[in-house]
């Protein structure tokens, strides 16, 4: 898959289309503009000369007197440069069509009267090519009749006048032409720059996101505690400054987690492993008999499976962290199986003179190993730190869609600084008690996985009258 363009080329592409639309556009109007403006010259000149020729038509004096009225048009186009004036006289009866003036001698536009006169509309402009030349024309039909007069009696014929004024445009469209040259070579050429100058500013204003970009670049392990700072970066890049920092911040977090874990780790794998080795040292210093023997073997096998159950949760932990172990859906009966837990635990219970009682009963959608799993670690954490004559309580209770259960015991009260941190690897409230009666530290958080793997939560509660573990899960995950 061929690599995206990078956001510089982009946002420099787009500036680019978007300038040479605006330029073209503006080089369009304003070609136009100059194009109407010689056009409306053109046509309000034209427009006096032919106003002034209709009037000279109109006076019955200048119609009897042909000449008399041809030196007048003559006298009329002094002053109008590039203006010619051509009359064409058409004899209704006879059919025939001569020149009654022209202006100037030229046979091509001669020529050019004869052969589009009669495709012309009257009072409309129209454009001649005429040689190497061009003529804007507006034309103007008279039919007069008094011309046609013979002895003071009216003969009947119509005469048709059909009069053409011309103007030369040759220099306009020269200049046309050489301004749109020019005006398009301007527009290509502020294109280029334009788009030199947008991948300049495009650069300049990704500066800020460059910097992030090295900022980030430097961050290693030792440096996860380096942030960004929101306020000294532009506003659209603020969001992006928060979100690296709040992602930071999760990566310090769970790298320092990753290193009290490994560190916890390893003082716990070294403890039995220690052992194991102290002993075998001992055991192998002199000769024992059979028994020496099988009591140094059987308080190895106390350490062997203290290592054994230490690597299962381990393992389980890492497998619910990657969402390996998905519960299974099935319905179980939550007082079903605390019963058969309240009797597994109820040997110990007696013998360290504890009451262990249950109440309630509901029934949810989850997996029932993992469950009896997780009860289990609270019901004999609950046990442990429970004195004798006191009381370990499980209580079940339905609240709107979610079961909750709680597991309470009587106890010294654990101060607040400890109880968010319970659910956490390897932690112990006294880190001197190390135990082997007292498990490996790994109950109470493998009971959490369990817990969210379920869709519920779990929460812990001390004080001068005991200490509750609530978990609350959902009917139907």
């Amino acid at each position: 898959m061929p690599r995206p363009p990078s956001l510089t080329l982009r946002l420099t592409l787009l500036f680019s289309i978007a300038t040479a639309l605006v330029f073209s556009a503006f080089g369009w109007f304003v070609e136009r503009s100059i194009k109407h403006h010689f056009r409306d010259g053109d046509i309000a000149k034209l427009s006096i000369i032919k106003g002034h020729v209709s009037q000279l038509f109109s006076i019955s004096e200048a119609e009897n007197y042909p000449d008399k009225l041809k030196k007048k048009l003559d006298d009329l186009l002094v002053g109008h440069h590039g203006a010619f004036l051509f009359i064409t006289k058409e004899n209704s009866r006879e059919n025939v069509r001569e020149i009654f003036f022209a202006s100037v001698n030229d046979p091509d536009l001669i020529d050019m009267v004869y052969r589009n006169s009669s495709q012309l509309e009257s009072s409309l402009l129209n454009r001649w090519d005429a040689a190497e030349h061009s003529y804007r024309v507006v034309s103007l039909n008279v039919v007069n009749q008094k011309l046609g007069q013979k002895n003071g009696q009216q003969s009947g014929e119509e005469e048709i006048y059909r009069i053409f004024v011309a103007m030369l445009i040759d220099h306009h469209l020269v200049f046309i032409e050489k301004f749109r040259f020019t005006l398009w070579m301007m527009i290509i050429s502020g294109f280029v720059l334009m788009g030199f100058l947008g991948w300049f500013a495009v650069r300049k204003g990704n500066a800020p996101l460059y910097k992030i970009v090295t900022q980030i670049r430097g961050i290693s392990a030792s440096e996860l505690d380096m942030r960004l700072q929101p306020e000294e970066v532009p506003r659209e890049l603020a969001e992006l400054a928060v979100s690296l920092n709040e992602h930071l911040e999760r990566m310090e977090k769970s790298f320092q987690q990753l290193s009290a874990f490994s560190a916890d780790l390893a003082h716990e794998l070294r403890t039995p492993i220690s052992n194991l080795m102290t002993q075998t040292q001992v055991a192998l210093t002199q000769s024992r008999d059979l028994d020496e023997y099988q009591s140094i073997l059987y308080s190895n096998m106390e350490e062997y499976e203290r290592l054994s159950q230490m690597i299962s949760d381990m393992l389980f932990l890492a497998k619910s962290d990657n969402g390996l172990l998905p519960p299974s859906n099935e319905c179980v009966n939550l007082k079903s199986e605390l019963v058969k837990l309240c009797d597994y635990y109820g040997i110990w219970a007696e013998e360290k003179g504890i009451a262990l009682t249950l109440e309630g009963q509901a029934e949810i959608t989850g997996d029932a190993l993992m469950l009896r799993r997780a009860m289990s670690n609270l019901i004999e954490n609950g046990i442990r730190y429970t004195v004798k004559g006191g009381y370990v309580k499980i209580i079940i209770s339905k609240i709107n869609n979610n079961v909750q259960i709680v597991v309470e015991n009587p106890g010294t009260p654990i101060a607040k600084e400890h109880l968010s941190r319970l659910f956490d690897r390897f932690y112990r409230i006294d880190p001197s008690r190390q135990h082997s009666d007292e498990g490996v530290g790994l109950g109470l958080a493998i009971v959490k996985s369990i817990i969210v793997a379920h869709s519920g939560g779990i929460v812990v509660e001390s004080d001068a009258e005991g200490t509750r573990f609530i978990t609350h899960l959902p009917i139907s995950y």
